[in-house]
């Protein structure tokens, strides 16, 4: 039995969007059509997907189970268009779209200065950049390339390391002198501490490096990494952020650097097959020499000696 793919996209607009009307905006089709892509799915399987309710279409339990393949499917048909486009320039050009999955922070202030480099030098390549603090899978192709936190266990993936992230305490200095300037980590009870929402594995591990660092404790709260760095720009208080960052923030002063500093362990990574790509090779090496510029780190060599994701 073949499936047309556009009935598997059509599905996964109605999961993601709630309706047929939404499914078909966001798709960019009439909304008769994502109606008919859908209802043929069904038939071909032999399952009901959705069922109506004065909210809209609820996904059943065969749906979500569904929702996983469909979404590696719809990661494969992607990658396949960005390799296709690559190959459209003929052998050896810089040319067609290479995704890019960075931090929220990373990719907000640091790889504008990046894409616009590669921009410069290669104006046939486009660049998709995915920002989250997910961890995007290399190996289903949800990206091309990766800027992680943590090293790569994945046997098919290339990596390399470049260098390590400090984040510090900071605030305006306007803050503080209206404030004060905290002399310990027992001072922080004393001021306005800009934090997370909800913990997630990365909150957890850095409280670690400084107990009592805990949501209670937070007079502004927010779990978008550039919203606290919006609020510590703004003077609201005093939050964590990326070092070599607020050094280039006017206005943003460190404190408590002997008592607290935490290290991000910054990679770059990609699948082994990408590594032929002139596409995906130009822009592995502007982000290692990019983010190795920015640390203030020496950039490494090129990529085709990166090492294998262990």
């Amino acid at each position: 039995m073949t499936i047309e793919w556009e009935f598997y996209r059509a599905f996964l607009g109605v999961l993601r969007e709630g309706s047929l009307s939404g499914a078909a905006r966001a798709l960019g089709v009439a909304q008769p059509t994502v109606g008919r892509h859908v209802a043929a799915l069904e038939t071909a399987l032999g399952l009901v997907l959705f069922t109506r309710s004065q909210t809209g279409l609820l996904p059943t339990e065969a749906a979500h189970a569904l929702r996983p393949h469909a979404e590696a499917m719809e990661s494969t048909a992607a990658a396949l268009e960005r390799t296709a486009s690559g190959l459209r320039g003929g052998a050896g050009a810089v040319a067609g779209a290479v995704r890019i999955s960075v931090s929220d922070v990373v990719g907000v202030e640091v790889m504008p200065a990046i894409v616009a480099g590669l921009a410069r030098r290669h104006p046939a390549l486009k660049v998709e950049l995915v920002l989250s603090n997910r961890v995007h899978d290399l190996l289903q192709r949800e990206a091309d390339i990766a800027v992680r936190m943590t090293a790569p266990r994945q046997e098919q993936l290339v990596a390399r390391r470049v260098g390590a992230i400090e984040l510090g305490f900071h605030a305006r200095a306007d803050y503080l002198e209206r404030c004060g300037t905290p002399a310990t980590l027992d001072d922080l009870g004393a001021h306005a501490l800009i934090g997370y929402d909800r913990p997630t594995p990365f909150v957890r591990q850095a409280a670690k490096a400084l107990p009592g660092y805990a949501r209670e404790r937070f007079a502004l709260r927010t779990d978008s990494d550039v919203a606290q760095l919006a609020l510590i720009r703004a003077g609201a208080g005093i939050g964590v952020c990326q070092v070599p960052l607020a050094a280039r923030a006017p206005g943003l002063v460190r404190v408590l650097a002997d008592a607290f500093s935490f290290r991000l362990d910054t990679w770059v990574t990609m699948h082994e097959d990408l590594r032929a790509s002139p596409r995906c090779r130009v822009a592995f090496d502007a982000l290692v020499a990019g983010l190795g510029d920015y640390i203030g780190a020496q950039p490494p060599a090129q990529a085709g000696r990166a090492v294998k994701g262990r």
